[in-house]
């Protein structure tokens, strides 16, 4: 079980609209859609357009394809049904939108893909009424932590376990293991050096020879894996697209547009540099990180990009879940000051977050920043060597105990 499932049984049982779950590739969706199908005795209620059986029917027979003998019915006493990486076929808006309008009285649809399922397709009708969005991303060290893995911690219950509580049971342990095998499920739990390589390989080409074929025009596969061998030393710093497009020698809206692309895969993410209430801030230039933080070996990089996912799944979470409207950004003025990441409130500074590795004094821009913009929390959260303090209005937390409850 994993950490949106109270919240599509609830979808399912009290507003009957079609779950979307989307998220990396390997990151749990089918294994998530076919517990959920366990749950009501529907284990061949999932329909795969990667599989040919299971193409041919839905083409065939898309008024019928998912009737069953008997079981499958929900709390809700309507048939589950899971289709699973189906914004592959041309016309899955039109498609989606047909069957649900017709047939949403009948069926509780789950839809899960690694592509972005919200705004991937841009023609078509709109699924806008019909649908709620979830983002599924590697596991976390709270969620790896917590026993039933299935719940999201609402904004004032994390901060206060943040910074009230003591850390849970094996939290730097299980921070070890994240660092070392990421928080895919395969590698992360078969704990394996060997398969985590073999792994590594294999969600490589899946994505970059895959997925880009499948799902749009890229043919040059060759530099788009220059560039992905160029973003790592870029991680944790301002992207400067002009710099990538010289290195890589194609046009600047060609470069932009494969960074594009790939974080519609979700191969990576893009947060934005935050301006409001700042003079002389940064504007432009966002930052990208992996949602595999093991691409980046640098020791600093590194552990920045693995809270930046932690934080990335904490926002999405408390967004699909309606607790807010949250967003990640980070703080830069042109004097380069920054701090690594901010959470934002309806636009309004709501925590800063500054990572490093060791101990030391609190970040001179972390200072800054918290006297300029005034959010709720700032935090400086450190890999090693550090008790939880407060100084001022700051707090410097080790990671084990700022992570562990993400």
């Amino acid at each position: 079980m994993r950490y949106v499932t109270p919240a599509i049984e609830r979808l399912f049982r009290e507003e009957k609209r079609m779950a979307l779950v989307a998220g990396p590739r390997q990151v749990g969706k089918t294994t998530l859609a076919q517990s959920l199908l366990e749950k009501v005795g529907a284990s061949s209620n999932c329909f795969n357009w990667d599989n040919d059986t299971h193409r041919r029917a839905i083409v065939k027979n898309p008024e019928s394809f998912w009737v069953t003998a008997g079981g499958g019915h929900g709390p809700s006493g309507r048939v589950r049904v899971a289709l699973d990486e189906i914004h592959k076929y041309p016309r899955w808006k039109r498609f989606l939108k047909g069957l649900f309008d017709v047939h949403g009285r009948e069926l509780e649809l789950l839809v899960t893909g690694s592509g972005r399922l919200d705004i991937y397709q841009k023609g078509g009708d709109s699924l806008f009424g019909r649908y709620a969005l979830y983002r599924l991303h590697p596991f976390t060290l709270g969620e790896l932590l917590r026993a039933d893995r299935a719940s999201v911690i609402p904004p004032e219950t994390f901060w206060k376990s943040v910074l009230e509580r003591s850390p849970l049971a094996g939290a730097s342990k299980g921070l070890l293991m994240l660092e070392r095998f990421s928080g895919f499920p395969e590698p992360l739990f078969a704990g394996s050096e060997a398969l985590f390589r073999r792994w590594k390989q294999e969600h490589h080409r899946l994505i970059i020879r895959e997925d880009l074929r499948d799902l749009t025009r890229i043919r040059e596969i060759g530099l788009i894996e220059n560039l992905l061998m160029l973003l790592p030393e870029r991680i944790g710093s301002p992207l400067s697209i002009n710099s990538l497009r010289e290195d890589l020698n194609v046009a600047f809206d060609t470069a932009q547009n494969w960074l594009q692309t790939l974080e519609r895969l979700y191969y990576l993410f893009e947060i934005r540099p935050y301006a409001q209430r700042l003079v002389r801030a940064l504007r432009r230039e966002g930052k990208v990180y992996f949602y595999d933080f093991t691409e980046v070996e640098t020791l600093g990089p590194r552990f920045e990009n693995l809270v930046a996912v932690h934080l990335r799944k904490l926002v999405d979470a408390w967004n699909d879940c309606g607790y807010g409207d949250f967003e990640l950004h980070y703080v830069r003025n042109k004097e380069k000051k920054e701090t690594d990441f901010l959470i934002s409130e309806s636009r309004k500074p709501y925590a800063l977050i500054e990572t490093k590795l060791s101990a030391g004094t609190v970040d001179p821009s972390l200072v800054y920043f918290q006297e300029r913009l005034k959010p709720r929390y700032a935090i400086q959260v450190l890999r090693e060597g550090i008790h939880p303090r407060r100084q001022g209005a700051l707090w410097l937390l080790p990671a084990h105990q700022f992570l562990a409850w993400i």
